[in-house]
């Protein structure tokens, strides 16, 4: 969560330059983060792009991997990252990839089924503390999460939207070819860089909440000896 954290930081400062040259730093910085082309964005994709990384890794590299630790000790967390790093690798639709590739996204798909509604509920609760939207973060993830190519990270991304009140989604492109994604949100007002800082805020609240739980457990355990 830290390196995502300081990787979104990354994207977020040079869009606080003037100038063409700050956009070009933002679209190399937020290529190393996601695996769409970013030479085509300008400064409202940018931040797009950067949300949403900021809002699915929040359940592939934090809420996923704690349940797997918790439920199997070490080797499910690495059993979890194993299974999730196979998809990011060959889980495209593509030629080279379509058919290859398609068990290791079924499995990812399994895997994150339980931590993926974990995470939207705990978005939410985030959102709160935070004085967010919660109720249209709730609308949004019932409305337009199913719409997203992953069964999974639809739901992150659909109520950090609804929380922010910002729209997700749209046309990415990959290897030359647009493609379009369904809408999440109503997009009540346009995405800012601000809204980097407060996805970065919300992944922050997740942390502390799996490391209390996390050290909890740990304490009880040692406590009762098992």
């Amino acid at each position: 969560p830290r390196e995502l954290a300081r990787a979104a930081e990354a994207v977020r400062r040079p869009l606080l330059e003037t100038g063409a040259d700050g956009l070009a730093e933002a679209r190399e910085r937020v290529g190393q983060i996601v695996g769409r082309e970013t030479a085509r964005m300008d400064e409202q994709e940018v931040i797009r792009a950067t949300v949403e990384t900021v809002a699915e890794n929040t359940l592939d590299a934090l809420v996923a991997p704690v349940v797997y630790g918790l439920l199997f000790g070490m080797p499910g967390a690495l059993v979890y990252r194993a299974i999730n790093t196979m998809d990011s690798m060959l889980g495209y639709k593509n030629e080279r990839y379509q058919h290859f590739g398609w068990a290791a996204a079924r499995l990812d798909d399994l895997a994150n089924w339980l931590p993926a509604r974990l995470t939207g509920c705990l978005l939410l609760v985030a959102g709160a503390f935070r004085r967010l939207d919660i109720k249209n973060g709730l609308l949004t993830w019932k409305r337009d999460a199913s719409a997203h190519p992953s069964p999974n990270s639809g739901i992150p991304e659909a109520v950090v939207a609804g929380l922010l009140g910002v729209r997700l989604g749209g046309i990415n492109w990959y290897h030359g070819r647009p493609v379009e994604r369904a809408y999440l949100g109503k997009g009540h007002r346009p995405i800012e860089t601000e809204d980097i800082v407060r996805a970065q805020r919300l992944l922050l609240d997740l942390t502390l909440f799996c490391g209390f739980v996390s050290a909890v457990y740990g304490l009880v355990r040692m406590w009762t000896g098992s």
